[in-house]
Formats: structure tokens, C-alpha cells, sequence
């Protein structure tokens, strides 16, 4: 861990401000980031090598007019949304989730506050300072987070769509 420390300095010190919550915010992040980063391997190894093979099942097929025909094409085509769906609505809560937790950081710091405005009088700054410090940096880090995953979340989210119609397309329903 020394070499982290190393690298990263002002880790430590901010986890001593943001407290709980912000450590809780960055295992999400973390989760949250490992789950995008899967999703674009599969989308550009395995989900190509799928497809092939699903082209490949529908193309060998004789007859594609027939009712079994039509039903043998839905259930390809769900087997192909449901692999590109994996995870995105976990995705989508994660990043829900963590502003949300940001406002309990803020909840938390603001306790904080008030209690050291109660033991103080509210006549000594320095007492308050750990309340505000986790207030905002838990706040930061929670929106931080949503924010810097919506954009990617939202191309997935229409690569996916485009995919399912492009595969649709690969498989017409004609002899």
C-alpha cells in the first residue's frame, strides 16, 4: 500500500474528509466502472463472434417462412438482447445510486455540524469544519461519479438498440 500512498497522496486525506460514504461512493465507482469496462469487451470480442454464429444458425436453416421459422428468429434474437442487456439496468442503478449517497455524505456532514455547533456553541469554526468538509466532498464525489458515467451509459444504451435492429436486419423472414 505504501507505493498507492506514493502515487496517490491526497487519497488518504480525502477519504479522512469524505468519511464512510466516500469510501461506500468509490467501491460503486469501482463497481460501477469494471461493469462498463466489461461491457466494452464483450461488445467488441465475444458479441461479434455471437452474432456470427446466430447468422450462421439462421442461414443453415432451409425454410425461414414458416411460424416455427418466425419463432426460431424471436428466440435468436432474444438470446442476442438479452446478452446486450447484461448489466446495463445494474449500470443504471449504480449511477442513480450514487448521487444519492453523496446526499447522505451530505445528511451525515451536516449532523456533524450541528453537533458541534451543540458542543461548541457555534462560536469555534475549526469544530465545524469536519462537517462541512464531508458535506461537500461527498456531494462532489457522488456527482463526480453519475455524472462522468451517463454519457458512456447512454452511447451503450443505443449501441445496443442499433445492434438488436442490425441483427434483425441480417435475418429476414423470406425463403
Amino acid at each position: 500500500m505504501i507505493w498507492f500512498d506514493n502515487l496517490f497522496p491526497w487519497f488518504g486525506y480525502m477519504l479522512d474528509l469524505g468519511g464512510d460514504i466516500l469510501l461506500l461512493i468509490i467501491v460503486l465507482a469501482a463497481l460501477m466502472w469494471t461493469l462498463l469496462l466489461e461491457r466494452f469487451y464483450f461488445l467488441a470480442f465475444v458479441y461479434p463472434l455471437l452474432t456470427n454464429r446466430w447468422l450462421q444458425v439462421w442461414q443453415e436453416r432451409e425454410e425461414r417462412r414458416s411460424w416455427h421459422a418466425q419463432q426460431h428468429r424471436t428466440h435468436l434474437l432474444f438470446q442476442s438482447n438479452r446478452f446486450l442487456q447484461r448489466n446495463l439496468s445494474l449500470l443504471k442503478t449504480l449511477v442513480k445510486l450514487c448521487p444519492l449517497l453523496g446526499l447522505l455524505g451530505t445528511v451525515l456532514g451536516m449532523l456533524e455540524i450541528f453537533d458541534a455547533v451543540a458542543i461548541t456553541g457555534g462560536t469555534n469554526p475549526r469544530a465545524t469544519a469536519g462537517g462541512v468538509s464531508k458535506a461537500i466532498i461527498t456531494t462532489m464525489a457522488g456527482m463526480v461519479v453519475a455524472i462522468s458515467a451517463l454519457p458512456i451509459l447512454s452511447y451503450l444504451s443505443r449501441y445496443v438498440a442499433a445492434q438488436n435492429e442490425r441483427l434483425a436486419e441480417k435475418m429476414p423472414l423470406d425463403g
